[in-house]
């Protein structure tokens, strides 16, 4: 029999409000594909890359095919993700020049001379290029392409991940080479962040905290710092809840183009969440009700509602620690043709903040005045 305090560490069942899996021990699973696919998009769609040669930029993803989980053993994350990306670009031609080796020439009939500096001042204010056939074509020409990614897993370093990049037929080869080699770059850095998310973002709540290891986090938290708290994070909202992570509370406002009874109706609407989502969703707008967007990477209930006036919500995200919950109260201030959505998230958890912040401003508020701007230029 093991003397008292050397016992195997597998059986020591810590003082935690969770009770399970003792010091992360025993294997857990949780399937990271949902998840990857929206995260993929939102760091890959919008690249932007500019160049002498002209500007491109990531328009879509046009194709996801693959896979990704994430799995904990010992105390140990274990990560498998394979993924079939393409995606598709869109450049357009930097403005025009004038050819090399054409002269300068006299008007006709002993007009006036035009030299070739001052021809070429004014073709390039005119925007147009000027070739050596004579022919005259518009600058800013506009080409399209794809960049394929056929296999990022884990087992090859981004470095060394094969990346395609192709264009449709025509001219714009300029604009290829622009993509093949400052935008290939972009992508790998872009499929960086993706793993860094997926490997601290994602997994968070999966290494459950020891109630020695809970105690350090703590007491290195209330130190006192020189840092300084910015005005849409609440210091005091600090607080050990659910399973004793810390959390802290998130305040926004924005203003949108629509009555507060049109945007409610955004809120609480099944066929509206999905048009601004573009994900099918569950809403069950009444008190208790369950809800469900973005594929499953949020949920929860609705806990209060008050038409065109205010909405509360028990809202997590996927990759939160297991049954933990922010409470989200949506107050929407009517401004005539306008209204004030004010947003207070309460129990976020400290480490995802920012990802929550981003969650909001890109997927609910970006997407909602895409929306209402559709729906205006539909009325028009």
């Amino acid at each position: 029999m093991a003397k008292w305090g050397q016992g195997d560490p597998r059986w020591i069942v810590e003082e935690r409000a969770d009770a399970t899996n003792v010091n992360n021990w025993h294997w857990t699973e949780r399937d990271a594909t949902g998840w990857s696919k929206s995260k993929l998009k939102e760091v890959l769609v919008g690249l932007v890359v500019e160049g002498e040669a002209g500007r491109c930029e990531i328009s879509d993803l046009k194709h996801v095919e693959g896979e990704a989980s994430c799995n904990s053993r010992k105390g140990k994350l274990i990560f498998f993700y394979e993924w079939n990306l393409r995606l598709s670009w869109r450049g357009t031609g930097a403005g025009g020049h004038l050819a090399a080796g054409r002269p300068a020439a006299a008007a006709p009939g002993g007009g006036t001379v035009v030299s070739g500096s001052v021809f070429q001042f004014l073709i390039m204010h005119l925007r147009i290029h000027y070739v050596n056939t004579g022919t005259v074509k518009e600058s800013g020409e506009k080409h399209k392409g794809s960049v394929e990614i056929p296999n990022l897993s884990e087992e090859n370093e981004v470095d060394d991940t094969e990346i395609n990049v192709s264009k449709k037929k025509g001219e714009g080869d300029v604009l290829k080479d622009l993509m093949r080699t400052e935008g290939t770059t972009k992508v790998r850095e872009a499929l960086r962040d993706y793993l860094k998310a997926l490997k601290t973002e994602f997994t968070l709540g999966m290494i459950l905290p020891t109630k020695a290891a809970l105690g350090q986090e703590l007491a290195a938290e209330q130190k006192p710092s020189g840092t300084t708290v910015q005005d849409s994070v609440s210091p005091q909202s600090l607080d050990i809840v659910g399973v004793k992570i810390p959390t802290v509370k998130i305040l926004m406002r924005e203003i949108f183009n629509s009555p507060a009874e049109e945007l409610y109706s955004i809120f609480t609407t099944k066929e509206m969440v999905q048009k601004f989502s573009k994900c099918p969703a569950v809403i069950e707008a009444e008190k208790g009700g369950k809800l469900q967007m973005f594929d499953g990477c949020v949920s929860g209930e609705y806990a209060e509602l008050v038409p065109s006036q205010r909405i509360v919500l028990k809202w997590r995200c996927r990759n939160w620690p297991e049954e933990h919950y922010a409470t989200v109260a949506l107050n929407f201030k009517d401004m005539a043709a306008q209204t004030e959505l004010q947003l207070e998230c309460k129990g976020v958890p400290v480490s995802n903040e920012d990802s929550t912040r981003q969650c909001w401003k890109k997927q609910y508020f970006e997407e909602i005045h895409i929306l209402l701007q559709q729906s205006q230029d539909n009325l028009e």
